[in-house]
């Protein structure tokens, strides 16, 4: 028989002695997972201005709510839950952009160490086609709906699985996996003219 047992949560400590008061405890949380949020909010907004403003709300949200979270969750699923609900009701009041500037795009693709280790930049032809993939990845995802980008930035992009995303989003496991086969399907239709005409 599976072990139902619910995990405890590493964080619990830290999470305590955030709710007394010690700021250097939540300092601790937030160096933690400030990365991983930091790539949620930026894959769903593609604006680094807008990244930082929204972190600076989730982190003073998360702050402010501690006394409210009961541990039915880890603090991990809770924070993303915060994160994810902020960063859709940020996109809700902004106008969509069309893409991501130069430098964003730039940034992004040279932050990649998957791409730093086969030494892309020393090939002219694939840097541009790198770049040029980048692009398009990043109107394509802007083409998604919220729910459909928001599954596929969490699965795809922060690597969490379908139980994870389910809690953060309070949704079922079933729509998780139906959100992703609908997305992915219609990433590959954005994608296909890009990938017959350069690979």
């Amino acid at each position: 028989m599976p072990d139902d047992t619910p995990r405890p949560d590493a964080d619990a400590d830290l999470v305590q002695r955030a709710r007394e008061g010690d700021t250097r405890a939540f300092d601790q949380l937030i160096l933690k997972y400030g990365d991983k949020l930091y790539g949620l909010v930026y894959n769903m907004t593609s604006n680094k201005e807008d990244t930082h403003d929204v972190l600076q709300d989730v982190f003073a949200r998360a702050y402010q709510s501690l006394p409210k979270f009961k541990g039915k969750s880890t603090f991990y699923t809770w924070i993303y839950q915060i994160a994810v609900n902020m960063t859709l009701n940020f996109l809700k009041k902004r106008k969509r952009r069309s893409g991501l500037s130069l430098n964003d795009m730039d940034s992004a693709v040279q932050q990649d160490p998957a791409l730093v280790e086969t030494g892309w930049e020393s090939d002219p032809e694939r840097h541009t086609n790198v770049n040029e993939l980048q692009k398009r990845l990043n109107e394509a995802m802007q083409r998604l709906s919220e729910p459909h980008r928001t599954v596929v930035t969490l699965f795809d992009v922060q690597g969490l699985p379908h139980g994870e995303i389910a809690g953060i989003l309070r949704v079922s496991v079933g729509t998780v996996r139906s959100r992703l086969h609908y997305a992915h399907q219609q990433l590959q239709t954005y994608l296909q003219d890009f990938w017959e005409q350069r690979f």
